[in-house]
């Protein structure tokens, strides 16, 4: 029996622990925020929840709580990422996060591979797991590249491409947060090209492309995130020596966020305004509405009727198989916002990425992790991603692959 400790009770935190109260190896789920009242009613929801009021800024606190923790679950915001893991190395127990975390004193990428090599060895050395980046993107995506070059002998060139098509008649730019989303659209991108990972710039890098079963060319652009840096490390042992690996998102939000990255407006450099210092990103984020998460708000922007719910997950592996060149394209089915709102309660942004997660977490209370160390999503072996989709599949996440001769 696994006792849990979840950290951040927010969206993706509160969908692991309600998926944990169904499993039978799971004997208690430690609820823990800062917010006393969420920590509260999320524990009065479920069957082995238990609440715990926290400060997670202070190891010391994350620590004391994970007495007698098998698994750490971090669904708090990415600033507190080294921390956590830290608190689970000095408690000695099991590490899972949904990005991931930053190291504000080293580079970003330098950062990544810290965490493979060096925090892994700690974790090996008290023999215990830790999983970074198990959300949607990353974390279901990768699973799912994992499953697409399984089809091949060689990998050349890996092309994940996410598109958001959700859009309200309300101004809501973003279903989930404005915060990373400005960070992400404004930092530079890690593609990785020709065996090595190299700097783009934000919105670089452009292409255009149409998904099965709607003809409209889409736009999509570099975008920071971790799959390409992680997959472009782990190229030779997990992705048929891939060389090139590709990260594009698209749709609404990047439409609204380009503009205003062009013109300034999400840089962090103060700037002079009318005698006064301000952040030019600060009053983008004060002037831009938060992602939906209240049930009641989420059901009053829906009862207001969408304009649109459409979206895209795309895995594209081209590489060789049998002396030929062929495309393996493997598309990821989710629930769309109306349907998981229905099923769930949530926007189908947070319903994916908690899900995503939870499977994770799935994975680690029914032993199926047998590795030690710090691994990333796009690690698990074939018995581990086949037992994911198999789970995924029970909640309307499916692939769908094709196999083209080029």
């Amino acid at each position: 029996m696994k006792k849990l400790l979840i950290l951040g009770v927010g969206a993706q935190g509160s969908t692991v622990a309600k998926r944990m109260d169904e499993e039978p190896n799971v004997s208690e789920i430690i609820c823990a925020d800062y917010d006393e009242k969420a920590v509260n009613d999320l524990a009065k929801m479920l069957k082995k929840g238990k609440p715990l009021q926290i400060d997670a800024r202070k190891v010391e606190n994350i620590v004391k709580a994970a007495e007698g923790v098998d698994l750490i679950v971090n669904a708090l915001p990415m600033a507190f990422g080294r921390i956590v893991l830290e608190a689970a190395i000095q408690a000695k127990t099991n590490y899972q996060d949904f990005a991931a975390a930053d190291d504000p004193s080293i580079d970003w990428v330098d950062g990544i591979k810290q965490m493979l090599t060096e925090t892994s060895k700690r974790f090996k050395a008290i023999g215990k797991t830790a999983i970074i980046s198990t959300g949607s993107a990353p974390g279901i995506i990768c699973v799912a590249s994992r499953d697409a070059v399984r089809h091949l002998d060689s990998c050349e060139t890996i092309n994940m491409y996410v598109w958001e098509g959700v859009k309200s008649k309300r101004f809501l730019p973003f279903w989930w947060s404005p915060e990373v989303a400005y960070a992400d659209m404004s930092d530079d991108a890690f593609p990785y090209i020709n065996g090595e990972i190299v700097a783009s710039k934000p919105f670089e890098l452009p292409v255009t492309r149409t998904f099965f079963g709607d003809d409209r060319e889409i736009r999509f652009v570099e975008h920071a995130h971790d799959e390409t840096v992680l997959m472009g490390l782990n190229s030779e042992k997990y992705f048929k020596g891939v060389k090139n690996v590709y990260f594009k998102y698209g749709g609404y939000g990047i439409d609204f966020a380009e503009p205003l990255f062009r013109m300034g407006l999400l840089s962090e450099k103060p700037i002079e305004l009318d005698g006064q210092m301000i952040v030019p990103r600060k009053l983008a984020l004060k002037l831009t509405p938060p992602a939906p998460k209240y049930h009641d708000e989420i059901k009053e922007i829906l009862d207001e009727g969408l304009l649109e719910d459409s979206g895209a997950m795309v895995i594209e592996a081209i590489g060789m198989k049998d002396g030929k060149k062929v495309k393996v394209e493997t598309y990821v089915n989710s629930l769309g916002c109306v349907d998981a709102f229905e099923k769930s309660g949530l926007t189908g942004e947070t319903y994916f990425t908690g899900q995503g997660g939870s499977l994770f977490t799935k994975l680690f209370v029914n032993d199926k992790i047998y590795q030690k160390g710090l691994m990333s999503s796009d690690m698990l072996e074939y018995d581990q991603v086949d037992y994911y989709l198999e789970q995924a599949a029970k909640l309307d996440i499916t692939i769908e692959t094709t196999i083209e001769e080029l």
